[in-house]
């Protein structure tokens, strides 16, 4: 007997995904010719405009109930916040030059951290008034969970862009090394936030009174301080492991197992698995491709988490696509949804500024063109959209997935396409010249 449409097993759903995935990827590559993430994010709109219409045409086919079956069998929560981020994070780390970082430490964790909190808190009040506006009831602790999932930027997605159009090796650490530290930082503040959040529904509105500051402030260390720790002692176990041998297949699968174990054990800790991720990365991608690797090894390392990377951005954007499908959309969530792009990008500009105006105050030195590009191109990407499907049930949930799709949808498509030649107008052309000649001597 063939299965029903509306009973999918997560096997026939992850196959599903992956070979959708596959096949927009073709499509992408022959036809619309566009950079990965950018023609997946592409794709993937398409592909839910095309399901939304044939539901609208033939609703007796059943495409729609199909797809929303197929989603129910999915435990966001656990497969994204316990899974896919730390996988995703710990890519973006292999590939960071920690040399670079430490020469740039001071205005990239001055952007990543308090960039990050005056998104998150910007973004919080403003989507409160927005959404009160428009009559969508969302509590202000659900507008600060959303200030902090759309605050985080995407280092794969600009990393690309910004290496093809010769940006300065000092911007490039900036906005890589900023987008590495706000996505760990982001996430953990997300899981504070919606900690406190459900916390207060749970107790119907009494939440703030068994979640105190002292246990925020707690929640807060033990998710940071725990994952910091939690990321050295693996990443140097790993390192010593890698060390001893030279087989490049074992040595892949030990990077693979490092963050499939620090995400199981972040789990039973209650410690940051993604911030645990990120040190790993660093430690592996510096010190263990230095002192651990040979030549032949670094090269299979990087195909293969370059391909880890890419396939789980291409799904995540995909089940955005998918979840798209789901949502009860009305005139409401449409304006809200589309008002919060120029918002997002205001909220972004402050949270650039501010800490460079406060840096500058300490004769702290960027270049010319800093704030614009480091606005325009913090991209939002995968970790948004993960952290919003993770969401659970509550008011509003619509609303605030809509907007996340429509600020990342604009950021990979228009943000995307056009900050290469922002970074060509703003920079210098023997900066760039530079630039260019510089990435391929260090490659």
């Amino acid at each position: 007997m063939m299965p029903s449409l509306t009973n999918i097993s997560l096997l026939d759903t992850g196959a599903a995904l992956f070979g959708i995935a596959a096949f927009f990827g073709l499509i992408n590559h022959h036809i619309f010719k566009l950079p990965f993430t950018i023609g997946m994010t592409f794709s993937a709109l398409l592909a839910s405009a095309c399901v939304i219409g044939l539901d609208l045409i033939f609703p007796g086919i059943g495409v729609g109930p199909a797809v929303r079956a197929a989603v129910s069998n999915v435990d966001f929560t656990y497969a994204l916040m316990h899974g896919m981020l730390g996988f995703l994070l710990f890519a973006g780390a292999l590939h960071m030059d920690l040399d670079r970082l430490k020469t740039y430490a001071v205005q990239v964790l001055a952007l990543a951290t308090f960039g990050t909190l005056i998104a998150t808190f910007g973004m919080g009040f403003l989507t409160y008034y927005l959404f009160s506006s428009q009559g969508i009831g969302i509590s202000l602790l659900y507008c600060l969970v959303f200030g902090a999932l759309i605050a985080p930027t995407d280092p794969v997605a600009v990393l690309g862009i910004m290496r093809s159009a010769g940006a300065p090796a000092s911007l490039e650490t900036k906005v890589i090394g900023e987008s590495l530290f706000n996505d760990g930082l982001g996430v953990v503040v997300f899981a504070v936030l919606l900690s406190i959040a459900t916390h207060g529904a749970a107790d119907h509105g009494h939440g703030a009174e068994a979640m105190d500051a002292a246990s925020v402030l707690l929640l807060m260390g033990q998710e940071i301080i725990g994952g910091i720790l939690l990321g050295l002692a693996f990443g140097y176990a790993a390192f010593r492991a890698l060390r001893s041998i030279d087989q490049a297949n074992l040595e892949i699968l030990i990077s693979v197992a490092l963050v499939a174990v620090i995400n199981m054990v972040a789990f039973h800790l209650h410690t940051s698995s993604p911030l645990a991720c990120v040190i790993a990365g660093l430690f592996i991608g510096n010190s263990g491709r230095t002192f651990a690797m040979s030549d032949r090894t670094r090269n299979h390392l990087d195909i293969v988490w370059s391909f880890i990377d890419e396939a789980l951005n291409a799904i995540l954007f995909l089940l955005v696509g998918v979840e798209l499908i789901t949502l009860t959309w009305n005139s409401g969530i449409i304006v809200v949804s589309l008002v919060m792009i120029p918002i997002s990008l205001m909220v972004r500009f402050c949270s650039v500024t501010i800490p460079v105006q406060i840096l500058k105050l300490f004769h702290v030195v960027f270049s010319k063109g800093s704030t614009r590009v480091l606005t325009w191109g913090g991209l939002k990407g995968g970790i948004s959209i993960a952290l919003a499907m993770s969401l659970p049930p509550f008011e509003g949930r619509d609303a605030v997935l809509g907007a996340t799709y429509a600020v990342v949808v604009f950021s990979i498509l228009i943000q995307g396409t056009t900050v290469g030649k922002l970074i060509e107008k703003l920079i210098p052309e023997e900066e760039r010249m530079a630039a260019a000649a510089s990435g391929e001597a260090h490659h």
